[in-house]
């Protein structure tokens, strides 16, 4: 293990999972010491199982591998500006159709070897059990976020501004939902529209009763056991289902003064009152550019299959394009609108910064984007730099944008995805030639980013030039 001069003056990193070991590796890499906290074996998590730096929990997959996809997208921006983390899960990639998988027992050991071996890396086996008062220092504590340390974090940020239990509905991209159907209004007609309803009839409502009484429910762990049972006031949609078959009609899919002006006239219309509908399922919107929508009051348990099945059974979401799918699970993450801005610092300190799903980003790729861009950031404030944020147009660009920008009062993690990403100039109706374009023009203003940075391009020779594949070199 590598250990710091002491008359240096070294970066902290707390938390040793994908997002802190790339910032402490982009920290190194630009020439400043750094000491990586990551309190196993000392103090052990209840959802690892080995001591290893970027230990992946769940699955052995970062996702689709295409760069027409938000993950393969993603991954390739990360190439192309060094991440060790992705160069490791190249090296050690394995066959897995057309994703991005591991072995992971070997990645993660590969990773940690890697970063102990580094000249400016110390790797410190402690718990770190208060935010650190002075210096630079990157906060990468993940979900499971110790007691200690979370306590500390909720008094530095405030109670209102943490979150310790991830409860959230779907999100579907607005494009994909059938506006034939789907209505705006708001209840009562009061103010301007500002909901998309999707209404229902007694048939089309029992049958989704029934269905959503009848799906299947993913396993909660035990940790996350003891968690759930406080959230009384934000049941799941199928729990709910089961207290009874109006019990949804009486709490978020209540239809009362909700009606189709568009379709049947004004408000108080006699066709409006003849067509009133039996239940209403209301999307709010998500992000800026209105592209994408909750699902209001969906948060759930279901199986992620279930959840697609059941809930394109609602008239208006046959087609729906799920962005992100409905969580129960246990979580700690901060409201990053209201404590972050876009190069990942605290506000209210700009020695602090933060990254992974603690910030509300939401997959193994994008923790990893996010240490990137805090590790990077954190170097940066070490030397005296301006710091960097990526184009909106790229997809990590998109994704801190996202979460430094959203709306506080209903902000709920996010993972990559193109709904996030600023619409194109010109639509392009085919979704895979869309994102295509996408992806065109996010490797465009990298490079336009880059060398307005100050940042040196060399070619990537194993990525067709016609790809217009340049990598960030240092």
């Amino acid at each position: 293990m590598a250990k710091i001069n002491d008359q240096q003056q070294p970066i902290h990193v707390i938390g040793g999972g994908l997002a802190g070991t790339e910032a402490a590796w982009q920290i190194a890499r630009a020439g400043v010491p750094v000491v990586l906290h990551e309190m196993r074996p000392v103090k052990k998590s209840p959802a690892h199982h080995s001591e290893h730096l970027a230990e992946l929990v769940c699955s052995n997959s970062f996702g689709a591998m295409g760069t027409d996809r938000a993950s393969g997208l993603l991954h390739e921006e990360l190439r192309r500006l060094g991440s060790v983390v992705i160069g490791k899960a190249d090296e050690h990639s394995v066959p897995a159709g057309g994703a991005l998988a591991v072995d992971r027992g070997v990645f993660g050991q590969e990773l940690t070897e890697t970063l102990a071996n580094h000249p400016l890396v110390e790797l410190r086996r402690d718990e770190v059990l208060n935010i650190p008062e002075d210096g630079v220092t990157v906060l990468t504590t993940g979900p499971l976020t110790s007691a200690a340390l979370s306590e500390d974090l909720e008094r530095f940020a405030g109670q209102a501004y943490m979150s310790f239990f991830d409860a959230a509905s779907p999100i579907i991209v607005g494009d994909s939902i059938n506006r034939d159907i789907a209505f705006m209004a708001s209840r009562y007609d009061r103010g301007e529209a500002a909901y998309l309803n999707c209404p229902m009839n007694k048939e089309q409502y029992l049958a989704f009763y029934a269905a959503l009484c009848a799906a299947e429910q993913a396993e909660l762990k035990d940790f996350e056991r003891e968690t759930a049972k406080f959230f009384e006031a934000c049941l799941p949609i199928e729990e709910m289902a089961r207290r009874g078959e109006d019990t949804m009609r009486y709490g978020p899919l209540k239809p009362v003064g909700l009606f189709d002006t568009e379709k049947y006239g004004a408000f108080d219309a006699p066709e409006n009152k003849v067509n009133k509908p039996y239940a209403v399922i209301q999307l709010r919107q998500e992000d800026k550019a209105g592209q994408l929508w909750n699902m209001v009051g969906f948060q759930t348990n279901l199986r992620w299959g279930e959840q697609k099945r059941v809930f394109r059974m609602i008239p208006g979401l046959e087609n729906a394009e799920f962005v992100r799918m409905g969580v129960m699970h246990r979580n700690t993450f901060i409201n990053s609108p209201e404590l972050l801005n876009g190069s990942l610092q605290f506000k209210s300190r700009p020695g602090l910064l933060a990254a992974g799903q603690l910030v509300g980003t939401e997959g193994y790729t994008a923790a990893i984007a996010g240490g990137w861009l805090a590790g990077t950031n954190a170097a940066r404030v070490a030397k005296g730099q301006t710091l960097l944020q990526l184009p909106v147009t790229t997809m990590l660009g998109a994704l801190i944008d996202f979460i430094s920008t959203a709306d506080p009062k209903h902000f709920q993690p996010m993972p990559p995805n193109f709904g996030i990403i600023p619409p194109l100039e010109k639509r392009v109706r085919n979704k895979r030639e869309r994102y295509g374009v996408y992806r065109d023009r996010a490797f465009a203003d990298l490079q336009a980013w880059a060398t307005e940075n100050s940042i040196n391009l060399t070619l990537k020779d194993s990525t067709p030039v016609s790809e217009k594949d340049l990598v960030l070199a240092t």
